[in-house]
């Protein structure tokens, strides 16, 4: 876990945010398809939205391996405020990266790319943030999957269009899979990977 003396000036109570993170990411993953409120931290830069910065100071520390898409990668920015807030390594290899963040939704690469984990430990798998454009407007999504009552409705503009159908890879490897957190300025929805597209609308 990040250390309370890492995160960055302005956070009025930095114990409070890391908590209060933590708190919401796990509502979210215990509550697939409903949109959690998260903490939004101050400081990150152009980018990086306020959820996911508050997600990285929380979540990320030097034994979490990150994976960055070409956009954030390729802003020093984005790199070295990672780097000196959180200490996670920075990898080009993402079949290794715990975490895989992602800030151009549309060109997010093949699954498959990243680690899906083992059957011995399903844990070692990658977690993707994805930033997305609204999880409050957009077309219709109905999910279901442990965490949810009878169905789940999520009306969201996500990118790319066909993620659920990629998402589709984890019914024939659990309990390995991918994880997939969609951030939208400071509000998240948590897809698990036991999560399923049931019907999509417009």
């Amino acid at each position: 876990m990040t250390r309370v003396a890492e995160l960055p000036a302005g956070v009025a109570d930095k114990v409070l945010l890391a908590q209060s993170t933590f708190r919401s990411v796990m509502d979210a993953m215990a509550r697939p398809g409903t949109v959690q409120g998260i903490p939004a931290a101050a400081g990150a830069p152009a980018g990086v939205m306020r959820g996911t910065a508050a997600i990285a100071l929380t979540l990320f520390d030097h034994d979490t391996p990150l994976w960055l898409d070409p956009l954030m990668s390729e802003a020093s920015d984005v790199v070295k405020w990672l780097k000196f807030h959180t200490g996670a390594p920075v990898i080009a290899d993402p079949s290794i990266c715990s975490f895989a963040l992602i800030g151009d939704a549309r060109s997010l690469p093949g699954l498959d790319r990243f680690a899906f984990g083992s059957n011995e430990y399903p844990d070692r798998s990658t977690t993707v943030i994805l930033q997305v454009e609204s999880l409050t407007q957009g077309p219709t999504l109905e999910l279901r999957g442990p965490g949810i009552d009878g169905t789940a409705v999520l009306q969201a503009a996500i990118q790319p269009a066909d993620l659920f159908e990629r998402l589709a890879i984890n019914a024939t490897l659990f309990p390995r899979g991918i994880d997939v957190v969609l951030v939208a300025d400071n509000a998240i929805v948590a897809i698990p990977r036991t999560t399923r597209l049931v019907a999509k609308g417009d």
